[in-house]
C-alpha cells in the first residue's frame, strides 16, 4: 500500500545539513523522438548526500531523462557528466561511472540466491572457478548496510517486493555506485516496508550517495527529498529546496495551473445493487458481508495483503470461493465465471492495467469497444459505425486525449490509458463498477479527472466499489469505508467517522 495510508509529512532528521558537490550534472539536454520533443534544454544535477525528487505529469520527460542517466538514450543536444567525465550512451558506461537504477519491480534472477544476484556478472573466481566463500563474504558486506537480517542464501523468488528492492540497492553498492535512481520504488510496498526503504535512503544519503527519487506520491516526495525538480512538457520548470515548497506549489509547477481537490458531495443512495453475504475463501477471506447501493461509493481500504483485491476478484467471477453469496439486484451471481458476472451487470477495472486490462498492441478503439463486441457485431461482423459511435462517446465523456482512436493504446499516457479502460466498461452501462486502485501510477491532473469521472458515474446511479490505498482519495470520494485486515472486515466508517486516523487504527489494529 502507498505511504499515503500513513500520516504524511515527516521529514528526515538529516535534512538540516548541506549537500556536497555535484556527482552527476546534465546540461542543456535535448531529446526528440518521432513527432515528440521529449526533453528541451533541461538542466539537472545530483549532489552527494542529497535526494533530488524528479516529478512531473506523465509525458513530462522524467522517463527519458532517467534512461539517459542509465545510458539507454543519447542526448540529441547537451551532455551528461559524472565526476566531470562525459557519460557515454551505454548502460555499461553508466554502471562503470557509478550510476544505478532501482525500478519499481526488481529485476533479480528468481532461481539464484541473493548473493549470486548481488554479484551477478562479477562473480569472484580463481582459475575460472567461482569462489562461493568470497561471493558470500562480499554479499554479506553490502547486505549489512541495507538489510542485515536477510540471508544471502535466500532464493530471489522467495523475496517480498521490498526485499527485492533492497537487494537491488545492495547490488548497486557492491558495484561502488555513487548515484542511485529510484523509479517509483514504493508502488508495491506496504507502509512499514516504505518506511524501511526510506530509512535505508536516509542512511545512504548520510554516506554521501546522491539519489534521484521519482514518485507520483507527493507525500513521499516531501518525506524523503531535499530538493524537488519539476519537469513539464519536456522542459525544466525549476529545481528548488523541498523546505521552500508545499503540495500546492509543486502541483501548480507540474500542471501549470491550480488543481482543486475533487470531493464527492453527500447524497441519498438508491436501492441495494450489490449484496455480499458470508463470502469466505480458505486462508484468504473470512465471512465478508456488505452492500453497495445505487449512487453510492463504498471503499475497501486496508494494507497490502488485507484481501481487498481478492474480494473484488470473487465478486467479478475471476476467483471462486468456498462459501457465501454474491447478488446483483437480489439475483444470485454464479461464482467463478467472469462472463456471468459481466452479464449480471458487474464490471471490474483491475489494479494492474498493464498486464490485466490493456491489449497494448491494439488500438485505443479496439481496447474500448472489446467489451461490447456482442452489441456492435450484427451477424458476427463488427459495425465500424457502431464502434466509432461508442469510442467517440467514451473519448468525449471521459476526456481521453489521443492523436486518433486508431493509435496503439500503449502510446497514451498512463492517465489516458486508465480512462480508456474505464470507458470500456462504462460502454456496457454496468450496475456495479469495481475500481481497483483507479489512480495508481497516474499524474496529478489525471487523478483529478478520474475522480471527477467516478463522481459523475455515481451521480447517474452507478454503484461503485472502490479499492484505494491513497488516503486522501478515500476521504474525498467515499460515502462509506470498509476497512479490511487479514482477510476480514475490521470495521465500517461513514462520512462522520471517517479520518486518516480511524482508517489506520482499523487497518493495523482492528
Amino acid at each position: 500500500m502507498s505511504a499515503n495510508l500513513q500520516t504524511a509529512g515527516r521529514r528526515s532528521e538529516s535534512r538540516a545539513w548541506t549537500a556536497g558537490n555535484p556527482i552527476l550534472v546534465a546540461r542543456g539536454i535535448g531529446k526528440s523522438f518521432p513527432g515528440v520533443m521529449a526533453l528541451d534544454n533541461v538542466d539537472f544535477e545530483i549532489r552527494a548526500g542529497e535526494v533530488n525528487a524528479l516529478v512531473g505529469e506523465n509525458g513530462a520527460g522524467k522517463s527519458t531523462l532517467i534512461k539517459m542517466m542509465a545510458g539507454f538514450h543519447a542526448p540529441d543536444e547537451g551532455e551528461i557528466r559524472v565526476d566531470g567525465k562525459l557519460l557515454s550512451a551505454s548502460p555499461d558506461a553508466a554502471h562503470a561511472a557509478g550510476v544505478a537504477t532501482i525500478h519499481q519491480d526488481h529485476h533479480l534472477v528468481p532461481n539464484m540466491t541473493v548473493a549470486e544476484n548481488i554479484m551477478l556478472g562479477r562473480w569472484p573466481s580463481r582459475f575460472g572457478i567461482i569462489s562461493r566463500r568470497e561471493q558470500l563474504a562480499r554479499a554479506e558486506e553490502v547486505l549489512a548496510r541495507v538489510v542485515p537480517d536477510l540471508s544471502p542464501m535466500t532464493l530471489a523468488r522467495q523475496l517480498s517486493p521490498a526485499e527485492g528492492q533492497l537487494v537491488e540497492i545492495a547490488r548497486a553498492l557492491s558495484e561502488d555506485s555513487r548515484v542511485l535512481v529510484m523509479d517509483e520504488p514504493t508502488t508495491s510496498l506496504s507502509p512499514p516496508e516504505i518506511e524501511r526503504l526510506f530509512e535505508v535512503v536516509d542512511a545512504l544519503k548520510a554516506q554521501g550517495l546522491g539519489l534521484v527519487f521519482v514518485s507520483h506520491w507527493l507525500e513521499e516526495v516531501f518525506r524523503i527529498s531535499d530538493r524537488i525538480t519539476v519537469l513539464r512538457d519536456g522542459k525544466l520548470v525549476d529545481s528548488i529546496p523541498a523546505a521552500e515548497l508545499d503540495h500546492a506549489k509543486v502541483i501548480k509547477m507540474m500542471v501549470g495551473r491550480d488543481v482543486e481537490e475533487v470531493r464527492s458531495s453527500p447524497r441519498v443512495p438508491g436501492k441495494v445493487v450489490l449484496q455480499v453475504d458470508g463470502l469466505s475463501r480458505a486462508g484468504v477471506l473470512d465471512d465478508i458481508s456488505f452492500t453497495v447501493r445505487a449512487g453510492e461509493i463504498v471503499t475497501l481500504a486496508g494494507l497490502v495483503g488485507a484481501g481487498r483485491s481478492e474480494v473484488a476478484n470473487c465478486i467479478a467471477g475471476i476467483d471462486g470461493y468456498d462459501e457465501g453469496i454474491v447478488s446483483i439486484d437480489r439475483v444470485r451471481v454464479a461464482p467463478g465465471s467472469p462472463k456471468k458476472a459481466i452479464n449480471a451487470g458487474i464490471a471490474l477495472v483491475p489494479e494492474d492495467r498493464r498486464h490485466q486490462a490493456l491489449i497494448p498492441q491494439l488500438s485505443v478503439a479496439t481496447n474500448i469497444s472489446i467489451s461490447v463486441l456482442d452489441r456492435i457485431s450484427p451477424g458476427g461482423m463488427i459495425s465500424a459505425s457502431r464502434e466509432a459511435k461508442i469510442v467517440q462517446h467514451a473519448a468525449h465523456s471521459l476526456s481521453i486525449r489521443m492523436a486518433s482512436p486508431s493509435v496503439r493504446i500503449s502510446t497514451l499516457s498512463g492517465g489516458n490509458q486508465q480512462k480508456a479502460v474505464i470507458g470500456r466498461w462504462v460502454a456496457r452501462g454496468p450496475k456495479l463498477l469495481i475500481l481497483d486502485e483507479p489512480t495508481k501510477g497516474v499524474d496529478i491532473g489525471a487523478k483529478a479527472e478520474i475522480s471527477e469521472i467516478i463522481i459523475q458515474l455515481v451521480a447517474a446511479g452507478t454503484a461503485v466499489l472502490l479499492i484505494s490505498s491513497e488516503l486522501p482519495e478515500v476521504l474525498a470520494l467515499s460515502d462509506r469505508v470498509l476497512v479490511m485486515r487479514s482477510g476480514r472486515i475490521a470495521g465500517e466508517l461513514d462520512r462522520d467517522s471517517l479520518s486518516q486516523e480511524s482508517v489506520m487504527n482499523l487497518a493495523t489494529m482492528g
